[in-house]
């Protein structure tokens, strides 16, 4: 025979509360994504497991909107209909000079190809160490994945670097076929590399195998089968993409001859003033420029 046990009504209501508070501190489930409606997604961690975040808006950059990394853009995105189209294709590195593309390159891939199945998700660095994780939720999509990390540079021995080694290199860990890695870094070998280096084994804190020290250094990056060089322009180059965007820019509103010899110079002081003649500050120019002429345009002033 069990005997009942009558609770107190006030302990009753107040374990209700307990629970009820408890409630709001736990975690809110995350829905599984719907990749045919989510084309990019962004990594994150919390407590014993991470989650795909969506991004709502992609931003619109056309590879057209690319300009003067021409030979960069073929390489990249022929790698990426290879993989699109279930051939091999190899995953890669896009290191060089900020501002010159790098990411942008990735966005507008997407922008381009998402149609045909292609989806990027954003891990940051020190999340790497999740691959397997990420790769697990994602290995029996039917869509084709970038893992894309961002700006990324390492110190020899991080939990990350050597979560990117063996997933590269494919001996303890590799990513199914419907995945591919994208990097991008200022370091051509993501790890920072001194004077001394190029010194000899005497010379580097009494480094016997100092060969071997070096390759180590540049064993990384060579796992990925692209490396995409992004190098600094030229000011001839600089002001030719500033004189595309300037033009594109202004022909989309409707203004005649934006570039002359005044555009000219006051796109050479402005990437003076800017230190740098990267395809960034180009289109940073031109947005001034143009938006300066149509602001005088508009203006009342002008008008009488």
């Amino acid at each position: 025979m069990i005997s009942r046990v009558k609770l107190d009504p006030e302990l009753v209501d107040q374990l209700k509360r307990v629970l009820d508070a408890v409630e709001q501190l736990l975690p809110k489930p995350i829905p599984r994504l719907d990749w045919n409606e989510v084309h990019a997604a962004n990594w994150h961690r919390r407590a014993a497991s991470g989650y795909f975040d969506p991004v709502p808006e992609i931003e619109s950059m056309q590879l057209d909107d690319l300009l003067g990394i021409d030979e960069q853009k073929r390489v990249v995105e022929q790698n990426t209909r290879q993989f699109l189209a279930g051939y091999p294709a190899n995953n890669v590195l896009l290191w060089g000079t900020r501002g010159t593309g790098k990411s942008s390159l990735v966005r507008a891939l997407l922008h381009a190809y998402a149609g045909q199945g292609l989806r990027v998700i954003q891990v940051d660095k020190d999340d790497l160490v999740h691959l397997p994780e990420m790769v697990a939720m994602i290995k029996r999509e039917p869509y084709r994945f970038i893992l894309f990390s961002d700006d990324v540079s390492f110190e020899t021995g991080e939990s990350s670097y050597k979560m990117l080694k063996s997933a590269l290199d494919g001996s303890v860990y590799a990513p199914p076929d419907n995945v591919l890695i994208y990097v991008t870094s200022n370091r051509r070998h993501l790890l920072p590399e001194y004077e001394s280096d190029n010194r000899g084994a005497m010379l580097v804190n009494n480094e016997i195998h100092h060969g071997e020290a070096v390759e180590e250094k540049i064993s990384l990056s060579g796992r990925f089968g692209l490396w995409v060089g992004f190098h600094p322009f030229t000011q001839d180059q600089f002001l030719e993409v500033a004189r595309q965007w300037v033009e594109r820019l202004a022909g989309a509103r409707g203004l005649q001859q934006p570039w002359d010899d005044e555009a000219r110079l006051a796109a050479i002081r402005w990437c003076r003033q800017k230190g740098d003649n990267s395809g960034r500050i180009a289109l940073q120019f031109a947005n001034q420029w143009v938006g300066s002429m149509l602001l005088t345009q508009a203006s009342p002033l002008n008008n009488n």
